[in-house]
């Protein structure tokens, strides 16, 4: 923003929201004031007012781990709490993670109002301890460590709690069931023993169910531990009622009934359900922690001559850095002394060690494997390519896919909707039940508001998207949120960009053809005398070769070298002049090679660059080099096909080359000679005729078409700006990611939407069968011991469908599909 006319538009946009009252825009400071009732008017109607007046807001983010999150509900709850905070335009709770996901503005909120928020909600923030923080510190572990142990140790207390709960449980059900059990002793059935034992399981074990449902309560909401908690302490009060005085209930004079053992045993299941659940997540973030096992606990410097380990957190740019054989590197750098072999297939999944001299690059966390090597450190702490992928798998993991949305809508209103029905479940047995019509319609009630719990609802989408995820990283893919994810699926064409993508991006000789009196390793002997002074990617793809074929070639001094732009090169090599370029060069010269000519035009239309060589004004040889096709791209295109896909190639090469290519990899259908803004104009062209669109590529040039792609896929050895403006980003250049992503995302939108049909079964069959609809035609009713138990069984059993994805194996033939493909026409030049 630099004028005054900006600042009017952007106030003009502002003035235009219901309920604001003023705002004004100072250009000079690029700020704005706006007063709006924070109650009526969201923050993020206030910024996307803003971005759609075409500009942007300067905003922070935060993550925000919370301890007791049970549900959709909880999420819910949270979320509309920090969105009721003046300055918060965006909150999303993952119910997996248990992290809040916050954007907000930095001049209008802190981060402790935002704990505050979330604190008043009910919900406890995690804020490791300065000792927990200090041992963090001293071991080298992140914050994040210790985060998972403290909720490890929660993971701890919830075991012994559900161990507790089931030693009184199982005493209190003996008791219950004295009656018909004759080897439980007289003391025990007696109904005070029973009250005394259960009132522990109620207000102790049962004690974080009424925190969560008074803090619902206190925000208008109702969720899983308004359910649980209403529920027993229905059966807990009924039972206390008719144990201190049984004459005010007892039906008839028939005797007491209590029923401690159905919201003490709820309670147990309750609890073990989400043990059960806890333990589950810990596998779902399996690959999360084996990405954070690969960090080393110590890094070797050299500081002052003298070695001294030190956290890797601690490791500065610019230090030197020891490593032996046998140990991870610690963060990324430069080697400026000693050679070795390192394994980086954690990192790029490809299992050959390689080589690493003065020079080159070594990644944080690969293995050194033979020998022994200093190298200078350049990125460090959260700039590694471990932290980054990392940090992206968190962020992956912690976001929401676009079908979690009709989750979260219907858990809105689905606890005060089953709260509903059950009161109408009551004050039906109560009107039309058989006596006892109390403990009919007292048992359904507890029934409908136990089976009814959305946890299964929650979890459906967050569980698969985590392990998803988790597996894509495993194979190298990373992926940027879950909405990335579940468009992925949807894709039906696949653009690959050329150069470093399909192809090495650099020329290799493919062709050396002597002449009369020559040999191959006589002509490209001389040949890589005389480029020795070239800096022409010609010259390197000559210099690769004579280094494939050492010693077999001898490359003889050059005493003159000269560069003719446009058309090659002349040299002096051992008292004999060598001219090396283009046919225009060798006729300038007067050199005859009219014999090689149908040569030439073959290599040509074969998309090769065709180099002529002559020693003393005679043509002695051409040599042609071309940038080859990548191993895997014929396999990728081939895979991508049978996924059923269509591929297309787009590239700023002439259309020669490109054809080329397009042919050698399997494509029919390509454009050439392509700007970056061309490939965009292409890329739209696609998603206006209904294709979902993948852009893959690698270079700064391809970094607005992968933003303008429905998903975006950089090559990880390509630049950050390319996977900066991706969807997914796969480490290394295996082109055999792009399917893998794809079938990876298909298999987990399909799990997604399994979990969610057997969530929203579970409650349309379970609630009617809670409520009692059998009962007239069959004479079945749902012990809400029972109920208590499927709510469990369908949380756990949506988590174990999602944790099945772990065991993908993305190398697999995938199955055979029909490809398709349209002619090259549609796409013009």
């Amino acid at each position: 923003m630099t004028c005054a006319t900006c600042a009017a538009t952007i106030e003009k946009a502002l003035k235009k929201i219901p309920g604001v009252v003023f705002a004004a825009v100072n250009f000079a400071t690029g700020r704005a004031t706006v007063i709006y009732p924070p109650s009526a008017v969201p923050a993020a109607d206030l910024v996307a007012a803003v971005r759609g007046a075409g500009y942007d807001v300067v905003s922070a983010s935060a993550e925000i781990a919370i301890k007791n999150v049970m549900c959709a509900g909880c999420a819910a709850t949270i979320e509309r709490a920090l969105l009721r905070r003046r300055g918060v335009f965006q909150a999303a709770m993952n119910v997996l993670t248990l992290r809040a996901r916050v954007k907000y503005l930095p001049t209008e909120i802190g981060l402790d109002e935002l704990f505050e928020a979330v604190e008043s909600a009910g919900y406890q923030v995690i804020r490791p301890s300065p000792a927990d923080a200090a041992l963090a510190q001293a071991d080298g572990r992140s914050a994040g460590d210790a985060e998972r142990e403290i909720r490890e140790r929660d993971l701890r207390r919830l075991r012994t709690k559900v161990v507790i709960g089931f030693a009184l449980s199982l005493v209190i059900f003996l008791g219950s069931m004295g009656g018909v059990l004759p080897f439980v002793p007289a003391f025990l059935r007696a109904p005070v023993l029973l009250w005394i034992l259960a009132t522990p399981v109620q207000f102790g074990l049962g004690a974080a169910f009424y925190r969560g449902a008074w803090a619902a309560f206190r925000n208008r909401r109702a969720d899983m531990n308004t359910l649980v908690a209403v529920g027993t302490s229905a059966a807990y009060v009924f039972s206390a009622v008719e144990t201190a005085a049984p004459s005010l209930l007892s039906a008839g004079g028939r005797g007491q009934h209590v029923y401690f053992d159905t919201s003490a045993v709820i309670i147990t299941l309750v609890l073990f359900g989400r043990f059960l659940e806890a333990r589950a997540k810990g596998r779902a973030s399996e690959a999360m922690k084996k990405l954070l096992g690969l960090q080393p606990r110590t890094a070797r410097v050299l500081r002052g001559g003298i070695e001294t380990d030190i956290p890797p957190s601690a490791v500065l740019p610019g230090d030197l850095v020891v490593v032996r054989p046998g140990e991870r590197i610690p963060v990324d750098g430069l080697v400026t002394k000693g050679r070795s072999t390192v394994d980086e297939s954690m990192i790029t999944g490809e299992s050959i060690p390689v080589e690493k001299g003065e020079g080159d690059e070594v990644i944080g966390a690969t293995m050194n494997r033979l020998g022994s090597f200093t190298f200078r450190a350049v990125k460090v702490g959260r700039e590694t390519v471990l932290a980054r992928i990392v940090r992206m798998v968190e962020e992956a993991q912690g976001s929401k896919a676009p079908i979690q949305r009709l989750a979260d809508r219907i858990a809105g209103w689905f606890v005060p909707a089953v709260i509903g029905l059950a009161v109408l479940t009551f004050a039906a047995w109560m009107i039309f039940g058989p006596e006892p019509a109390l403990k009919f319609a007292l048992l359904n009630f507890v029934s409908v508001l136990i089976i009814a719990c959305p946890c299964a609802l929650g979890l459906a989408t967050p569980t698969a998207v985590m392990v998803g995820a988790g597996k894509g990283a495993e194979y190298g893919i990373l992926i940027r949120n879950g909405e990335s994810l579940e468009t992925a699926a949807k894709l039906t064409t696949v653009v690959f960009d050329k150069t470093g993508t399909l192809t090495e991006g650099a020329p290799a000789l493919t062709d050396i053809i002597p002449g009369e009196g020559w040999t191959e390793g006589g002509l490209l002997g001389i040949a890589a005398a005389a480029e020795k002074g070239s800096e022409h990617p010609l010259a390197e793809a000559v210099a690769d070769a004579v280094a494939s074929a050492a010693p077999a070639v001898a490359v003889p001094g050059a005493d003159s070298f000269r560069s003719l732009p446009g058309r090659g090169l002349e040299a002096s090599v051992g008292g004999r002049d060598v001219l090396l370029g283009n046919a225009a060069l060798m006729t300038e010269r007067g050199v005859d090679v009219s014999a090689w000519t149908d040569r030439a035009e073959n290599l040509s239309a074969q998309g090769k660059t065709v180099m002529y060589a002559a020693v003393d004004g005679r043509a002695a040889g051409l040599f042609a080099a071309a940038d080859p096709l990548k191993a895997k791209s014929v396999a990728a295109v081939d895979r991508l096909k049978t996924l059923g896909l269509d591929v297309v190639m787009l590239t700023g090469d002439h259309r020669r080359t490109a054809e080329a290519a397009a042919r050698a990899a399997g494509i029919g259908r390509f454009a050439a000679g392509l700007l970056p803004g061309d490939k965009i104009a292409e890329i739209r062209r696609l998603q206006k005729a209904g294709e979902r669109v993948a852009m893959v590529g690698d270079g700064i040039n391809d970094a607005p078409a992968l933003a303008a792609a429905d998903v975006g896929v950089a090559i990880g050895s390509g630049t950050d700006v390319a996977m900066e403006a991706a969807d997914i980003t796969l480490i290394g250049d295996d082109l055999m990611g792009v399917a893998r992503a794809v079938e990876l995302s298909r298999r987990t939108i399909r799990t997604i939407r399994q979990n969610l049909f057997w969530a929203f079964i579970y409650n349309i069959v379970g609630i009617p069968v809670a409520a009692g609809v059998l009962y007239p035609f069959f004479g079945l009713l749902l012990n809400p011991m029972i109920a208590s138990a499927a709510m469990a069984f369908s949380s756990v059993s949506v988590v174990t469908n999602s944790l099945r994805l772990r065991r993908m194996d993305l190398g697999a033939p995938p199955p055979k599909r029909r490809a398709f493909s349209q002619p090259l026409a549609s796409f013009p030049e």
